[in-house]
């Protein structure tokens, strides 16, 4: 039975969404329905579509008491609102339904796991969060919560462990039919680590191991993982929060994290290999992956960065956008990411030009546009000195622009938007250092309104930004300091 205040929010979302045009969004990146939008959650493929659930609060564009928001996709690229799943109506839920991850059930029904809060009073007027995890069980429409939630409480914690911060399950079905579970969680010591739950039925679950211990490496709290297995490795991906950066890795404060390495499912031990950050830009938070049907494992990530929020005017209907989904793979011990290959499909109006001279500002007949797909390759030019610096502007008129700007001799690639109309001094730009010799640097990079996601190499890195320009500022120009040669394909995205 559908609770009064899960009516209100469906009530509430379904008219608000009608006052929203469908060009103040984006076209292939899923926003919320309307309001807040933050962590993706229960990204699952049932009864043949991809369901993609959000952290959620539809009723301003500010974090409230988090809702699960809903939406599904044929294609990963477009997507269709579903009528809020979840909201805060339990006494035990009832400051917030966060983060989680859903499985399909062997009965046909669809299984979503996430963490119920409970605000406590200390004293002082001071408030704590009491974090347990729960289940709901439904049809792809309606979900029920289970009567017996919650099914995971401090009870269920190593010693020493904080009742406060234990959230953020991710669910996901074993090679012998039972379930292991990956929950964030807070020792002693203040740092972060991932415990290790396993279920035969997703219902009654026992403590396994403590997975891995972060030991004050990495930021603090360890958000949102997911544990998988990929070319023969397993992957733990985590949001740590409060991160110092490590050279060019880690810059984001609230940031990413990836650790590579070998899992022994007997003793639920997990053994690192290797650790980089998931994505180089500013806007990237909390990812979580699906095995796609065709055995593709596929990421989507919240494109948003927690201390730029104030970015986006108040009065505005929505706030928060998805990541464009990314398959995954392992290369020479990295994490390779690739626009999933669906939106090659999208591809229209192919526009090429070939070793073309870069001395100064170049502007290119039909290089232009806001939904665009172009790769991009920067070379020197024979018989010339290695120029200083190759830069890229988009999102560009005579007031705006964001760019991108390479420095061969440095090795790094720097995304910059102080000049996309932001009026707020907060985090603009971003350097990464990238694979290169002799000047070449082999970039995709996809805008779509209000973001660009810039693919490095054959996926080595990622850099993702938002920014809020106004839609009529589409050029593009090419900037070099010195004299190099570029190769580019722009396609629109239809």
């Amino acid at each position: 039975m559908t609770s009064q205040t899960l009516r209100e929010a469906r009530k509430y979302e379904e008219a608000s969404e009608k006052l929203i045009k469908e060009e103040e969004r984006p076209d292939f990146h899923l926003t919320p329905r309307t309001g807040w939008m933050n962590d993706p959650n229960g990204f699952s493929y049932y009864k043949g579509q991809y369901h993609m659930f959000y952290q959620y609060y539809p009723y301003a564009l500010k974090w409230g008491p988090m809702h699960w928001g809903h939406a599904v996709s044929n294609d990963l690229l477009h997507w269709e609102y579903h009528p809020a799943a979840l909201a805060p109506d339990e006494a035990y839920d009832r400051d917030g339904c966060f983060s989680g991850s859903a499985v399909v059930l062997p009965d046909g029904k669809h299984l979503l796991m996430y963490t119920g809060v409970l605000r406590e009073y200390q004293e002082h007027d001071i408030y704590k969060e009491i974090q347990t995890q729960c289940i709901a069980v439904g049809d792809g429409i309606d979900y029920e919560k289970f009567e017996l939630n919650p099914v995971l409480t401090e009870q269920d914690l190593p010693e020493g462990n904080s009742r406060y911060d234990f959230r953020d399950p991710k669910i996901w079905k074993m090679n012998d039919g039972t379930y292991g579970c990956v929950v964030g969680s807070r020792p002693a010591d203040g740092s972060g680590q991932i415990l290790l739950y396993t279920s035969t039925d997703c219902l009654k679950w026992n403590f396994k191991s403590i997975l891995v211990s972060n030991n004050n490496r990495f930021g603090k709290m360890w958000e949102c993982p997911d544990f998988f297995e990929l070319d023969g490795k397993w992957v733990l991906l985590t949001s740590p929060q409060d991160m110092l950066p490590q050279g060019f890795e880690y810059h984001n404060g609230n940031g990413t994290l990836c650790l590579i390495g070998d899992y022994k499912e007997e003793t639920g031990t997990f053994k690192e290999m290797h650790n980089q950050s998931i994505d180089y830009g500013i806007d990237f938070y909390a990812p979580q992956t699906i095995l796609a049907p065709d055995g593709r494992r596929i990421m989507i990530g919240w494109m948003q960065n927690w201390d730029a929020c104030s970015m986006r005017s108040p009065e505005e209907p929505w706030l928060g956008q998805m990541s464009l989904p990314r398959e995954l793979f392992l290369k020479n011990g990295r994490l390779y990411q690739r626009p999933v290959r669906e939106l090659d499909t999208m591809r229209q109006n192919k526009v090429e030009y070939k070793n073309v001279t870069v001395s100064g500002v170049t502007k290119l007949d039909g290089i232009k546009g806001r939904k665009i797909d172009m790769e991009l390759t920067i070379h020197r030019k024979e018989g010339e000195e290695l120029y200083q610096k190759f830069m890229l502007r988009f999102a560009q008129d005579d007031t705006y622009y964001t760019s991108l700007s390479f420095r061969p001799r440095e090795s790094t690639l720097k995304v910059d938007r102080k000049f996309s109309g932001s009026r707020r001094a907060i985090i603009h730009q971003r350097r990464c250092l990238v694979n290169t010799a002799d000047g070449e640097l082999n970039l995709r990079i996809i805008l779509d309104r209000f973001s660009a996601e810039i693919f490095i190499g054959d996926g080595e890195q990622v850099m993702t930004t938002i920014m809020y320009t106004e839609q009529t500022a589409d050029g593009i120009s090419f900037l070099a300091d010195g004299t190099a040669q570029i190769d580019v394909v722009k396609y629109d995205l239809q």
